[in-house]
């Protein structure tokens, strides 16, 4: 880019756009916290409101359900209806549903209220994205993306920590009060600085579009949700799965038929879209499973309590915001997009590998490592990720496409800690004594229960947990690593095809011009 032409963008750009994207973040952080904040809370909630397991269990779930499910509606009602519009009311609903969380005096209170913050942040997650996407140009977009994609990050490491300071100095209610503020000040903020944008060419909703989308997201979370539960063979896990895929194909079907779609199933033509989504799945798949069972591995094996376990992942959170912010926008203009997936990638499974491998005692300083290592991988793939998939699709349907990211990532973490948890099991029911019964190798307290006072028997368990840790931990770390790969070879290859066809295009009028010329 020339200075001349530097200077002219530089006039163009919007003097707000930083504050702009402060007020994104800020309402995709507590959205994301919210995924994790709670899970410190559960002991509190259950003996102050006298929750059952079940109500315990659709108190965690509701949200993430409701938030799976409605990310492709609400992203196409976006669109349709104005992105400001979308954004505001999903702040007003997310902050409402959190009030009346922090003032629940029941189990279905207080359900209902998780419910009602889903909805709110179905309408919040593809929209921040969205209006960043159209807020900034394309120099500035990378570094953009990165800070939004480490808020998104740490949000989620976070939330244990958050949660457990809030719980050590206040009520389990102020979990849900932290949001209110936020909340309100991102509506006030919002209202001032976004412009209206929509989709110009798309006014009419496709209810019944809206409708098959969010059975089917719903069914297959569900599905997903339920395996670590229930098993992958059980009545309800098939029902919901079987279902979900019935219904998700009858949207498919739906959606190229219909003049007006919600989802634009064109997009998936593009190898770029193709390949962001891909790579979102499978590192998603890795990642959170391979989460799941370091927390295990924290708390289990190490002797951390749920708030300890929480801050021993501050070092990856570290990683991911340092990487997002500053090394991830170098890495595109060096790399670009399809090589900077596979470095990302490789740190991060090279981290993993590392964790797994990390000793229980005295092995601290090497699970750092292995933690900075797997956030700064994270944080150089995330951001690019994302600036491929919002560069593949139209403007005007950036919240429709985010929405899809979105959806298919919250799958890809479910099946994650469903693949690797049922792993972890098989792994352990094989190596766990025989002599301690069948049921002790379903989990490490049940086993460790069985044990009783016997130090040779509790030697066993351990070691046989600790195998089948690594060895999960291992098959996270291959999920990231061939996932990241052909990711990256796809957005590698689309870049390619971009790029010869722009030469193609150059030469044309030139020959043209030859072919025209007098002799």
């Amino acid at each position: 880019m020339s200075e001349q032409s530097s200077a002219a963008t530089a006039q163009q750009r919007d003097p707000r756009r930083w504050w702009i994207l402060a007020v994104l973040c800020s309402s995709l952080f507590v959205i994301v916290l919210d995924n994790t904040i709670l899970n410190v809370a559960i002991p509190s909630i259950t003996e102050q409101l006298g929750a059952s397991t079940a109500q315990i269990q659709w108190t965690l779930n509701a949200y993430t359900l409701v938030l799976s499910g409605l990310l492709i509606t609400a992203g196409g009602l976006s669109d349709r209806l104005g992105r400001k519009r979308a954004l505001l009311l999903g702040l007003l609903v997310f902050g409402g549903g959190s009030l009346m969380g922090a003032l629940a005096t029941s189990p279905e209170v207080l359900i209902a209220a998780r419910v009602l913050m889903g909805v709110g942040a179905a309408f919040l997650m593809p929209g921040t994205l969205a209006v960043l996407v159209r807020t900034f140009d394309d120099e500035e977009r990378p570094r953009a993306i990165g800070i939004w994609a480490a808020v998104s990050s740490v949000g989620m490491a976070l939330g244990p920590v958050v949660g457990g300071f809030l719980l050590d100095h206040f009520w389990w209610g102020s979990t849900f009060l932290i949001n209110v503020p936020v909340a309100a000040v991102g509506l006030v903020a919002m209202a001032l600085l976004l412009r209206e944008s929509k989709d110009p060419g798309h006014s009419r909703p496709d209810l019944l579009g809206a409708l098959l989308s969010t059975v089917a997201v719903v069914s297959l979370v569900w599905a997903v949700i339920t395996i670590p539960r229930e098993g992958w063979l059980s009545p309800k896990t098939l029902t919901a799965g079987l279902l979900g895929i019935a219904v998700g194909v009858t949207f498919v079907w739906w959606e190229r038929r219909v003049q007006d779609p919600m989802l634009d199933m064109a997009m998936f033509k593009n190898p770029k879209f193709r390949g962001a989504v891909f790579g979102g799945i499978l590192t998603a798949f890795g990642m959170a499973g391979s989460l799941f069972l370091l927390t295990q591995d924290l708390q289990f094996l190490r002797g951390y309590d749920p708030l300890e376990a929480g801050a021993q992942l501050i070092p990856m959170a570290v990683g991911v915001l340092f990487s997002s912010v500053v090394v991830s926008p170098r890495v595109l203009k060096k790399l670009g997009i399809g090589k900077g997936v596979a470095l990302g990638v490789s740190a991060s499974a090279a981290g993993l590998t590392v964790v797994a491998l990390a000793p229980d005692s005295n092995g601290y300083l090497v699970l750092v490592a292995g933690l900075l290592l797997l956030g700064g991988g994270a944080g150089i793939s995330g951001p690019l990720v994302a600036n491929a998939l919002m560069s593949s699709i139209p403007p005007e349907r950036a919240s429709t496409g985010s929405g899809v990211n979105n959806t298919l990532q919250e799958l890809g973490s479910g099946l994650g800690v469903g693949v690797l948890g049922a792993v972890l099991v098989a792994v352990f029911s094989q190596t766990v004594p025989d002599r301690l019964g069948a049921a002790a190798g379903e989990s490490y307290p049940q086993a460790v229960k069985a044990a009783g006072d016997s130090q040779a028997l509790l030697a066993d368990v351990r070691d046989a947990f600790t195998s089948a840790l690594t060895a999960s931990q291992l098959i996270g770390a291959a999920a990231v690593l061939l996932g990241g790969w052909i990711a990256g070879m796809l957005l590698l290859r689309a870049d390619r095809a971009a790029a010869a066809a722009a030469a193609a295009a150059a030469e044309a009028p030139a020959e043209n011009a030859t072919e025209n010329s007098p002799a």
